[in-house]
């Protein structure tokens, strides 16, 4: 399988799960187009598509708490990608491990 076998939506992009690659948490959600995918396989550091500023963004280059990928999986329709990386400092903008911290209630 290639890059070009992926499934994208109407805007180019999938979703990509981050995952911490030892201890299996889910640190992040974040969209690739079909060239961030291929520069996160080239480079081993995650490159994202930054929906609303409309760029490449490589996680870490300015905080530096950079992703280090492991493995990249793809789901079976083929349109989202899970993403395995020891991940240095944390995932979240908010300084949390994961942006997935708060619990939903109801």
């Amino acid at each position: 399988m290639n890059i070009d076998d992926l499934k994208f939506d109407k805007n180019g992009l999938v979703p990509a799960i981050v995952q911490d690659y030892k201890s299996g948490e889910v640190l992040m959600l974040a969209y690739m187009n079909a060239e961030s995918v291929k520069r996160t396989l080239e480079s081993g550091k995650t490159c994202y598509w930054s929906r609303s500023r409309k760029e490449y963004w490589v996680k870490g280059e300015t905080s530096g708490n950079f992703q280090f990928v492991k493995d990249v999986y793809y789901d079976c329709d083929m349109d989202a990608l899970l993403v395995k990386v020891e991940q240095k400092g944390v995932a979240c903008h908010t300084g949390n491990r994961s942006c997935f911290y708060r619990k939903l209630k109801g």
